[in-house]
């Protein structure tokens, strides 16, 4: 991992690098640490059975808890595959659509979109959470956001 923490590309080029890997290798949670800030909030949610959806709010501790057990159990790829940015003085909103793979350049097994929020604290980036969805029946990646191949730097 570049130290450079000055570039967004640097940021999320490290978020998607550092959760993929083969099937029960350890994960680059030290990476992690040093990409998000101290009180950053990783935000999966999913659609219940009998409607709407739930969302779970985890550390990065509780995270890594709650992820394990997935990543032990296949190999895992998360992609980039488009991205829309925004920055207003100290804060950016990344969209970032990606591709669960079991490879690298493999095909897609799932998609879905991260909404990931960044701070300048006026020397490097901060990730400061990350909330996302995965595609599901009549919920698609929208099409003008998955229109480009890996992020730079992936």
């Amino acid at each position: 991992m570049t130290t450079d923490l000055t570039t967004i590309d640097v940021m999320i080029a490290g978020l998607y690098r550092s959760i993929s890997g083969p099937a029960g290798a350890p994960r680059d949670w030290a990476t992690e640490r040093i990409l998000l800030h101290p009180g950053a909030r990783l935000m999966p949610t999913r659609s219940l059975p009998e409607g709407g959806g739930a969302v779970d709010v985890f550390d990065l501790d509780g995270y890594i808890a709650s992820r394990t057990p997935f990543f032990a159990a296949g190999d895992f790829y998360e992609v980039e595959i488009g991205r829309r940015e925004w920055r207003f003085g100290n804060i950016a909103h990344v969209l970032s659509a990606y591709e669960g793979r079991r490879t690298p350049d493999g095909p897609a097994f799932f998609r879905g979109v991260n909404s990931i929020q960044l701070f300048w604290d006026g020397t490097r980036w901060w990730v400061m959470s990350i909330f996302w969805d995965n595609e599901r029946a009549g919920v698609t990646v929208p099409a003008d956001l998955a229109v480009r191949g890996p992020a730079p730097n992936s």
